[in-house]
């Protein structure tokens, strides 16, 4: 199946599009000094953008936790972030009287893995004019993804991308099970499938307040995931991880992205250039 958007055009057999930002907006010049080397860098290496980031974060594991400016100041910032730049946004959305709202300046919204099982924010999400990218929940199959996407199709929206990000294993541990992208196509309508590289390096101490990561694996990940005919990755990046209010243990150093994304864009070509083999 194929997803337009613009000039955007989401399918398992194209060339990838990246879904890159940050983690969660910290303030105006950061936010726009991190969308204007996306855009570079992209440019450079001819990749379809559709750049990240979220003004509320709500689901911190902390009430200590850095959430972000919040949706007004949020979305003002993501707004003059596209304006300049030209570029696509996607953003998260919490709640279902946020999805207006943030509809008016984002091209695709982002259902949280942690909420995708609430329909009244199905039903919200689904009457935007946005593409909505579904984060798998880290607790359920790649089978049961079709109960969400089947509430989706029962509100009238059928413009969607599904988003692997891990699997629960044990306790604050993520691992990637890559069948389950397979699994997906087969039960979800063959839906482009985006693979979330970041957030699928999260772990954690059992009694820590935020989440750690995996950072020096990131690579290994993203050539696993790219490698499996899909139509997108999904990408966070900090200037600094190390001094990042949310997510900096999982996030690709920024002067890394280009390295990063020529490595990628090789695998994904070589890939898609070879011919199908159907095994029953």
């Amino acid at each position: 199946m194929e997803i337009n958007i613009g000039d955007l055009s989401f399918s398992n057999k194209k060339d990838f599009i990246l879904i890159g930002g940050i983690n969660v907006i910290e303030n105006y010049d950061s936010s726009l000094y991190a969308a204007k080397h996306y855009v570079d860098v992209c440019n450079k290496l001819d990749i379809k953008l559709v750049f990240k980031a979220s003004y509320e974060k709500a689901n911190r594991s902390s009430i200590s936790s850095y959430r972000g400016p919040g949706i007004k100041e949020g979305l003002k910032i993501l707004s003059s972030i596209k304006e300049q730049l030209n570029i696509p946004i996607i953003t998260d959305v919490h709640l279902p009287e946020e999805a207006c709202e943030a509809a008016q300046v984002c091209e695709i919204i982002q259902l949280p893995a942690f909420l995708a099982r609430q329909t009244s924010l199905i039903e919200a999400l689904a009457k935007t004019n946005c593409l909505i990218n579904i984060k798998k929940p880290q607790f359920i199959s790649p089978e049961q993804v079709k109960n969400i996407v089947e509430k989706f199709y029962y509100f009238g929206k059928k413009d969607l991308l599904l988003c692997e990000r891990g699997s629960i294993f044990g306790y604050d541990n993520l691992i990637v099970d890559i069948l389950g992208i397979g699994v997906m196509k087969k039960k979800c309508f063959n839906l482009p499938i985006i693979f979330d590289v970041t957030h699928s390096l999260q772990c954690r101490g059992p009694s820590s307040k935020s989440s750690g990561g995996r950072r020096d694996q990131i690579l290994d990940l993203a050539k696993a995931g790219i490698s499996n005919n899909i139509a997108g990755l999904f990408l966070e990046s900090h200037i600094n991880p190390e001094e990042a209010m949310c997510d900096g243990p999982s996030a690709l150093p920024l002067y890394l992205l280009e390295d990063f994304l020529k490595t990628i864009k090789e695998i994904d070509q070589l890939v898609k250039s070879q011919p199908e083999i159907t095994i029953k």
